[in-house]
């Protein structure tokens, strides 16, 4: 269970410890057994498409989930991916991708490509008969995750995004915390993600033809955030500073919801923001520090009242999306109910949605 530190000098507001204490820990309800599950007398292992950044933190947290191992990875240079395979000790390396989605040792392919490429290279994973993870954005548009999603359920393969925050132990505290209505129903969300990118425009982060922009890359995190807590939002109102070569720099986002609960949402890439969050309820609100979309802690404030959560978490809080991917496919499932294919599919239709509004495209628009 989760730890616990409080300050009060009144005691009519709701206490988070006692709920706690009347609370499992957060479960995952297994979705149904469809396909075959893996065997248990051998760890899960990873075959890593593409070694950039996330990739090299996605493996390094793979060290600390005992029931997964990377035993291979792909880039498109052989030499990048020897060196890759030399710093996590990947015992092969692939000249590109084909030959790691048809290696017969890999069990699950994890893309960590830029997003542009995800549709190909999922889709190339999927057609050589693996599961995958795919890091978000899932894709550029709705209609690229939906073809991804198709293709998947047709071939009955294992297929997830990468979205780590919807698998946090912390987040997931809090959704069943709020989820039980003791602490009053949510009102009004606050989220923010924002740092400065100091590269050039060949960058993956600021290139349109690589899906650049900040809300593809940072504002996935707070959309996804307010969606955990307040569901689908019915209006949806952006603005955003746009660069010269289209993309969007800095997005600010209204969203309004059927049950009267609103969100205000903001992504970055030219300013170190906050990077925090707060949810609040007519009895009090929790304040998530930086960095929220995997947090170390968050406080709940009721009046004077204040309680501090922490949750037991692995590392950073990648591991636990990979603990999620092992405990599909040791069971058979082929979507995980903690990242569901209609969500991620909801979030992409979303961000269509807003990119159209901001006047921000991509090439791939012109043909869907």
């Amino acid at each position: 269970m989760g730890g616990m530190s409080s300050h009060s000098s009144q005691s009519s507001h709701p206490s988070l410890g006692a709920l706690l204490a009347e609370l499992p820990p957060p479960a995952v309800e297994p979705g149904p057994v469809v396909a075959e599950p893996l065997p248990a007398d051998r760890p899960v292992r990873f075959g890593i498409l593409a070694t950039g950044k996330i990739a090299r933190g996605f493996v390094a947290a793979l060290d600390l989930v005992p029931d997964a191992e990377a035993v291979a990875v792909g880039a498109r240079r052989l030499e990048s991916a020897q060196e890759f395979a030399g710093t996590f000790g990947i015992g092969t390396a692939h000249a590109g991708y084909a030959d790691l989605v048809a290696d017969p040792d890999v069990d699950v392919v994890y893309v960590a490509s830029p997003h542009a490429l995800h549709h190909e290279h999922v889709m190339l994973a999927l057609e050589a008969g693996k599961p995958v993870l795919c890091e978000k954005a899932f894709t550029l548009t709705e209609q690229q995750a939906a073809e991804l999603v198709t293709e998947a359920r047709d071939r009955n393969l294992f297929l997830m995004e990468a979205m780590w925050t919807r698998c946090h132990p912390l987040v997931r505290r809090l959704q069943q915390l709020l989820g039980t209505g003791e602490l009053g129903t949510v009102r009004q969300l606050r989220a923010d993600l924002g740092f400065r990118v100091d590269a050039p425009p060949t960058d993956r982060l600021l290139d349109p033809a690589l899906g650049g922009g900040a809300l593809l890359d940072m504002g996935i995190y707070p959309l996804t955030f307010a969606r955990l807590f307040l569901g689908e939002p019915d209006h949806v109102a952006a603005a955003a500073t746009l660069a010269p070569s289209g993309i969007d720099l800095d997005v600010v986002l209204a969203l309004t919801h059927a049950e009267g609960g609103v969100a205000a949402l903001t992504a970055s890439m030219t300013a170190p923001t906050p990077r925090s969050a707060s949810i609040a309820t007519e009895l009090g609100r929790f304040d998530i520090p930086e960095p929220f979309h995997h947090p170390s802690s968050a406080t709940w404030v009721a009046g004077e009242h204040t309680e501090t959560l922490t949750e037991p978490v692995l590392g950073t809080g990648l591991a636990h999306e990979a603990i999620e991917v092992v405990r599909c496919l040791r069971s058979g499932e082929v979507e995980s109910p903690l990242v569901p294919h209609a969500e991620t599919l909801a979030v992409m239709r979303l961000m269509d949605r807003i990119r159209r509004d901001l006047g921000v495209r991509y090439d791939v628009d012109a043909v869907v």
